[in-house]
């Protein structure tokens, strides 16, 4: 996504040169207030924060993907201190989030399964229908915003103010945003650090970055944000094919040409976030580095090339392993992992990949499926259910307006069918014990 976060409007990207693309991101910057779960540049209107944190730049001739792949090494860690996996397995926490559970409606039970966009530069009536009639549980800060800590956590603490209280029963929200670097930085003003890209992250030694990530993490908390989708741990294979790998290499998202560059600095952007209350996204599983096409604005995309066994997926393991508490699911299709769905509908890919293969215990987040043209021939009513059925825990929705039909969706399915009723229950009490561990719940 363009991430998560990155989910969760956005201006689709015109066709423009590869020479001309970040000229072009600029204009776009300065006519719109956009976002990226793949993501560039975006505005406050209906299209997707997603079209605008990865806008389709015009394509050269495709260079095929190598599909061969460099011996991949699990990098040494750059910190001694390993964070916990999954906080929220803790005893405690299971036993308040349990209690909640069992106070909550269905309707509050799937409210606390999806994730809403709202504008940075102030919530509209479409995001203030979800959290206070729909009971959603979670938003995602779309756009940009130069207004600074001051403006920007006006604006969160007024959008999550409304999730809490009686609609929630005292469970308040997680705010997420995407605050990667480069292109993708939706807060930015008075004091927030100008990110650089990751792949000028990626030339700096992984102490160095896990301190500036700490301190960009500190700068989310304090304007209210908990989840950062990012970073990204995709794979682009050269530097030759980056400028046709539309969602990551165009715009300089990927951390290094190599899995094990880009794990030694993804995961420490992972723990610089962690060190500082934030609970980092590692996206976009089982990975975008090989594809041409940006499933923000394209569909069809599909990766010929990535197995199950990949080394291209170490980086996501390296992750896990070191304790990163969220995941986030791309959109595209993998024929050789699952030639029957596409990745956040695939059970292959959700469920045995990330909870048996990774061993990850954490929340699976969706990329948009809301304005991602990639899934745009699926029901919007049938997306967040066929998401939660594939094994995932909360459906990122970065278009406030289609929300209404993806929770109406969950609700008739939950009612008619016993078995999706248990995995929403399971999937809430996963959410409700991450909440617990972080202190969201009254």
């Amino acid at each position: 996504m363009f991430a998560a976060g990155g989910r969760r409007g956005w201006i689709i990207g015109t066709a423009l040169v590869a020479a001309a693309l970040v000229a072009t991101f600029i204009l776009l910057a300065v006519n719109s207030q956009g976002s990226g779960r793949n993501n560039a540049a975006s505005s406050t209107s209906s299209q997707s924060p997603m079209a605008s944190r990865s806008p389709k730049p015009s394509l050269p001739t495709p260079i095929t993907a190598p599909s061969s792949t460099p011996a991949y090494t699990s990098p040494a860690s750059p910190s001694s201190e390993r964070p916990t996996q999954a906080p929220a397995s803790s005893s405690p926490a299971r036993v308040l989030a349990s209690k909640k559970l069992a106070a909550m409606s269905l309707e509050q039970k799937v409210g606390q399964l999806l994730m809403v966009s709202t504008p940075v530069t102030g919530a509209d009536a479409n995001s203030l229908y979800a959290v206070d009639t729909l009971y959603v549980g979670n938003v995602f800060m779309k756009g940009r915003s130069e207004a600074g800590q001051a403006g920007i956590g006006a604006q969160v603490a007024a959008i999550s103010g409304h999730v809490s209280g009686s609609r929630t029963q005292g469970v308040r929200a997680f705010v997420a945003t995407d605050q990667e670097g480069g292109f993708v930085q939706i807060m930015r003003g008075a004091g927030f650090a100008q990110i650089p890209q990751a792949i000028e992250q990626g030339q700096l030694p992984a102490k160095t970055l896990l301190a500036d990530a700490t301190l960009w993490g500190q700068q989310l908390a304090s304007v209210g944000v908990n989840v950062n989708l990012a970073p990204v741990m995709d794979t682009v294979p050269s530097a030759a094919f980056a400028p046709q790998n539309a969602p990551i290499g165009a715009f300089g998202r990927e951390y290094g040409f190599t899995p094990g560059a880009v794990s030694s600095s993804g995961v420490a952007f992972a723990k610089g976030m962690l060190a500082a209350g934030i609970d980092p996204t590692i996206k976009h599983f089982p990975g975008l580095g090989r594809v041409i096409l940006n499933t923000d604005v394209s569909a069809g995309v599909v990766d010929n090339i990535t197995t199950r066994n990949d080394a291209f997926i170490g980086p996501f393991q390296d992750a896990v392993n070191a304790g990163v508490p969220w995941l986030m699911i791309s959109n595209a299709s993998y024929p050789l992992i699952d030639p029957d769905a596409m990745a956040p509908f695939s059970s292959v890919i959700v469920h045995d990949m990330v909870r048996g293969d990774l061993g990850f215990k954490g929340i699976i987040v969706s990329d948009d499926i809301c304005d991602a043209v990639q899934v745009s021939a699926v029901p919007v009513r049938a997306r967040g259910v066929g998401f939660i059925r594939a094994g995932g825990t909360m459906a990122l929705c970065t278009n406030q307006t289609l929300l209404p039909p993806m929770y109406a969706g969950m609700m008739e399915t939950a009612r008619a069918d016993p078995g999706f009723a248990k995995q929403i229950d399971a999937a809430t009490l996963l959410v409700l014990q991450a909440k617990a561990a972080k202190g969201l719940i009254d």
